[in-house]
């Protein structure tokens, strides 16, 4: 299994607040909860030619409900075809990925900005509201000891390329580091893999994104 892997899941379902993760032989089941798109998920614990096309084959076969997530770390060209009939395939490739975590200080919002960071149940969360108090820009992050997980980053369209993004994961950084973390680690969006490289964040592997819908696609 990939140490990192561990790390995500392990942070992940603090700060979605879902159940602990199960482990078995090929990796973690984890019970979500979250409405009927999002009821439980499985991730493979092995990455790139360590994880096979049995595995996933064995794995996906035994999932008959709907909204039940697979979460697969190699690329989706490569796991697509492992999957049978019922399965919707995010055709983008994520990506797992790692950095060490500064303790530096995250600097100023931009003139009218407002930033507010707090702690609750584990996860530090961040947001940068607006002049006119919408959301602007946002994440979370929790720490699992040396790793922590950043989770749900994004930025509101009409506020982009005004460096929020990343304001909001220095201020995720230093808060994760604070509480002794040391390594952080993420899954990642194309979008968002530009800005994450940026602040030093490295790709570790590729990850796929499937969920179960019932019906074969056409």
């Amino acid at each position: 299994m990939d140490r990192f892997v561990r790390a995500w899941v392990d942070g992940w379902v603090v700060s979605r607040g879902a159940a602990p993760p199960a482990a078995a032989p090929w990796g973690w089941t984890v019970d979500v909860g979250a409405g009927a798109g999002h009821v439980t998920r499985h991730v493979f614990g092995d990455t790139g030619e360590a994880l096979t096309e049995a595995t996933v084959r064995e794995v996906a076969g035994a999932v008959t409900g709907a909204g039940v997530w697979l979460k697969a770390f190699a690329d989706p060209a490569v796991v697509g075809p492992w999957l049978g009939p019922g399965w919707w395939i995010d055709p983008e490739p994520g990506y797992l990925m790692t950095a060490p975590l500064p303790d530096a200080p995250p600097g100023a919002a931009p003139e009218g900005y407002r930033t507010r960071t707090w702690s609750r149940g584990g996860v530090t969360r961040t947001m940068v509201a607006a002049p006119d108090g919408s959301l602007a820009a946002r994440g979370q992050i929790a720490a699992t000891g040396a790793t922590a997980v950043v989770d749900q980053v994004e930025t509101a369209p009409d506020h982009r390329r005004r460096g929020l993004g990343a304001l909001v994961m220095r201020t995720l950084h230093r808060a994760a580091a604070e509480q002794g973390a040391r390594t952080g680690v993420l899954g990642a969006t194309p979008q968002g893999r530009a800005l994450y490289e940026s602040l030093g964040w490295r790709v570790e592997s590729s990850l796929t994104s499937a969920k179960f819908t019932g019906a074969a696609q056409g």
